[in-house]
């Protein structure tokens, strides 16, 4: 469910956030210009970079999506007290 949600977001977000798309595609080149400069004995470890960053992002999204989550529900509660 938290996979589909954060997939719904980004894609919202190419489809409806100009400075976004525009960062991201100049992320995209740049990280290709610089992954295209090295040597071959050095293009497994920006693999690896690579890797380990979108797990480190991965981890982050759920994180905060689960944090704002609990934020709701534990506000719904508090508002739900404060009517008694």
């Amino acid at each position: 469910m938290i996979r589909i949600r954060l997939d719904l977001l980004y894609t919202k977000l190419l489809e409806c956030h100009r400075e976004y798309t525009q960062l991201s595609a100049g992320r995209d080149e740049y990280f290709k210009t610089l992954r295209d400069a090295l040597p071959d004995q050095l293009q497994h470890t920006v693999f690896l970079y690579e890797d380990a960053q979108i797990s480190l992002q991965s981890i982050l999204e759920r994180s905060i999506y689960i944090q704002g989550f609990k934020d709701a529900l534990q506000l719904f509660s508090e508002l739900q007290n404060s009517n008694i």
